[in-house]
C-alpha cells in the first residue's frame, strides 16, 4: 500500500426532489439522466483520474502536490455539465418527474489536498486515509449557494489571486474532524452559462428510444433505480387512512 500526496475532488449532482417508489418511469429516467451527466463530468475531468462513482457523485484524484489545476478543471467540468444538461432539456419528450426536473439539477464540488493510501485490487485503485474521509465529510456543509466549489486551505492557496479574492471563508466543524477552515467559490463566477443547443427532431426521437431501452431494466424491476444516490429521496406512497 503506497502513500502519496494527492489532490482530491468530488463532483456531486443534486436538485432532484422526492420520488414515490412506485413511479418506476420517473426513477428509471432519473437514473439515466444522472448517468449521462456523470459521463459528461468524467469526460471533462482532464488530469484527474476517476477513483469511483458514488451514486450521483464522482470521486476524482490527481497524484502530486500541485493544486493549481483545480479552478481550471472545475470550470471545464461545469461547462460540460451545463452543456449536457441543456441538451437533455432540449431533447426531452417525456413528462415524468425524472425528465421534467432536469433543468433544476445542480453541480457542486468539494476539494482537498493531502496524503492518501493507494491500494490496487485487480484493475481498481482504492483510496484510503483521513484526508479521503475529510473530503467526503465536506459534502455536508453550510455553504449558502447551491452550486459551488468548497475548498480547504491547502487548495485555496493554489487559486489564482483574482479567484481567491472572489472566494468566501467559512469555518466548519466536520464530523470527527473538528474545526476546519474552508473557502467556497460560487460556480457562476467560473462559468455562468453555455450556448443553448439547437433542437433536432431526429435526435429527440433517437434519444427517446435509447432512453427507454436503457431504462427498461429499472422499469421492469430487474435493477434498483437510484440506489446509492445521495441526493435522490425515494419514499413509499402514503396510503390514506380509512375513516
Amino acid at each position: 500500500m503506497a502513500i502519496e500526496k494527492a489532490l482530491l475532488l468530488i463532483a456531486d449532482i443534486g436538485g432532484y426532489t422526492r420520488f414515490m417508489r412506485q413511479h418506476r418511469f420517473g426513477l428509471a429516467h432519473a437514473q439515466d439522466t444522472v448517468a449521462q451527466l456523470l459521463e459528461a463530468v468524467i469526460d471533462a475531468s482532464g488530469r484527474f483520474k476517476l477513483a469511483k462513482l458514488e451514486g450521483d457523485a464522482a470521486f476524482f484524484y490527481a497524484v502530486g502536490d500541485d493544486v493549481t489545476p483545480v479552478a481550471r478543471q472545475v470550470a471545464a467540468i461545469r461547462r460540460a455539465f451545463l452543456a449536457r444538461k441543456e441538451q437533455l432539456v432540449i431533447d426531452r419528450m417525456c413528462r415524468c418527474d425524472g425528465c421534467t426536473q432536469v433543468g433544476a439539477l445542480t453541480l457542486k464540488f468539494v476539494a482537498h489536498a493531502g496524503e492518501v493510501a493507494f491500494q490496487k485490487v485487480k484493475h481498481l485503485t482504492e483510496l484510503a486515509g483521513v484526508d479521503v474521509i475529510l473530503v467526503h465529510r465536506m459534502l455536508k456543509n453550510d455553504v449558502p449557494v447551491s452550486e459551488y466549489v468548497l475548498m480547504t486551505d491547502a487548495v485555496h492557496q493554489g487559486l489564482e489571486p483574482e479567484l481567491r479574492q472572489l472566494s468566501q471563508g467559512l469555518e466548519h466543524d466536520f464530523e470527527g474532524m473538528g474545526r476546519t477552515a474552508t473557502h467556497y467559490l460560487d460556480l457562476s463566477t467560473l462559468v455562468a452559462s453555455v450556448p443553448a443547443p439547437r433542437p433536432s427532431l431526429p435526435r429527440k426521437l433517437w434519444r427517446k428510444l435509447t432512453l427507454e431501452l436503457r431504462s427498461l431494466k429499472y422499469v421492469l424491476g430487474l435493477k434498483e433505480a437510484c440506489e446509492g444516490f445521495r441526493n435522490v429521496e425515494v419514499v413509499d406512497a402514503i396510503v390514506p387512512k380509512k375513516p
